[in-house]
């Protein structure tokens, strides 16, 4: 697979190619995805659940995420590859900068940060610091304590205003990647369309530029539950090489999000 780099995202945005990503947590499913020509994969603190057997991504540590990185680097050294800021690592924009700089020197190529406005200091300390940042909007998981639970956001006016003002703000201070979750999908619509930097989805309807999956979710292995927003393609496949080659597809068709696995 040839080499994606961010350029390579802003183009596919330009041009109206949607593209799919997936998440990753060791070489040998890192190489997989990368045979299969996924050129996007994020190192979740998503692991805490379905490597770890936890109830929410709290307990995730920065060290954890830094070790998995490594592995998924590894195994696909031409994939476009995110990791997340876990729970408080990112409370200040000094303590942003130390953190980032571990999964950075891991082999990351952007860090993901969960919230609105409040992280411009931080995003831009960051990108003059030359660490890329994707900025993650509506269900951000850290904060489930604070949701009440994993539900959907900015259903309402006020909610749905401050969201994109948030995308806006976050671009401005230069996010270059927005990841939406759980947002209703014409939210999702007007949030793509308002900024020029990638949009990817997951729960936010077919219309961002990109979707990303939990790789456990996408093969219907999740420990715990099958979120609504995902699609068990192992089930319709019958092999992972097929799975991820079909996914891929459907997403870059516009056939995946479906109106089943998207919130109004």
């Amino acid at each position: 697979m040839k080499k994606v780099t961010i350029n390579t995202l802003i183009a596919w945005k330009q041009e109206g190619r949607k593209f799919a990503s997936v998440t990753a947590y060791d070489a040998s499913f890192a190489q997989l995805f990368e045979q299969q020509q996924m050129p996007v994969l994020l190192v979740g603190d998503s692991l805490g659940m379905v490597l770890q057997g936890k109830n929410d991504t709290l307990s995730v540590t920065i060290d954890e995420i830094a070790y998995h990185t490594r592995s998924v680097r590894a195994g696909s050294p031409n994939s476009f590859l995110m990791a997340d800021m876990p729970f408080m690592s990112y409370a200040t924009p000094e303590q942003a900068c130390q953190n980032a700089a571990k999964l950075m020197s891991a082999g990351a190529n952007m860090v993901k940060l969960e919230g609105g406005d409040w992280l411009v200091d931080s995003v831009k300390m960051l990108t003059e610091r030359a660490v890329p940042v994707c900025a993650h909007l509506g269900l951000t998981p850290q904060s489930v304590n604070v949701f009440g639970g994993f539900k959907v956001q900015g259903r309402d006016q006020a909610a749905a205003e401050k969201m994109v003002a948030d995308a806006l703000a976050l671009e401005k201070a230069g996010a270059q990647v927005i990841v939406l979750e759980c947002v209703p999908v014409a939210l999702a619509e007007q949030i793509t369309k308002s900024v020029s930097i990638p949009v990817i989805g997951i729960g936010a309807g077919n219309v961002t530029d990109g979707q990303i999956l939990v790789m456990h979710d996408m093969f219907g292995i999740s420990a715990n539950y099958m979120p609504r927003f995902s699609k068990n393609y192992l089930a319709v496949a019958g092999d992972m090489r097929e799975a991820v080659s079909r996914y891929i597809a459907e997403v870059e068709s516009g056939e995946f999000p479906s109106p089943d696995h998207t919130f109004n």
